[in-house]
């Protein structure tokens, strides 16, 4: 099993960058697809971005592509996502979620994932 943690959510004015971390707790951390997600008041929680177990693979929304980057550093068991050019639609609470996997897949489906973190607030304010 894992536990997962996240932190470095805010306030933050358009424009604006805020970078949010997971840390997980656990053993083999290396071997989990690792993805974000957020969950917007009154909308369904959706999905943000993946990477793979090893950092080799990464995948992106749409909307946030050229703005936001996945990484991880397995020796820290931690996984990161570094927002930039943060819009007021990019309000939200922000999930980090874990799955075992042996392969590079990557996961982006809510249901594909069995943990997840108790999510932090990301503010943008326009």
């Amino acid at each position: 099993q894992v536990q997962l943690v996240e932190s470095g959510g805010g306030l933050v004015q358009a424009g604006g960058s805020l970078r949010l971390s997971c840390a997980a707790s656990g053993r083999a951390f290396s071997f989990y697809v690792m993805g974000w997600f957020r969950q917007a008041p009154g909308k369904e929680r959706e999905f943000v971005a993946t990477i793979s177990w090893n950092g080799g693979n990464t995948y992106y929304t749409d909307s946030v592509k050229g703005r936001f980057t996945i990484s991880r550093d397995n020796a820290k068991n931690t996984v990161y996502l570094q927002m930039n050019s943060l819009k007021p639609e990019d309000t939200a609470v922000y999930y980090c979620a874990a799955e075992r996997t042996p392969s590079s897949t990557l996961l982006y489906r809510v249901g594909d994932f069995g943990y997840w973190g108790q999510g932090t607030q990301v503010t943008v304010s326009s």
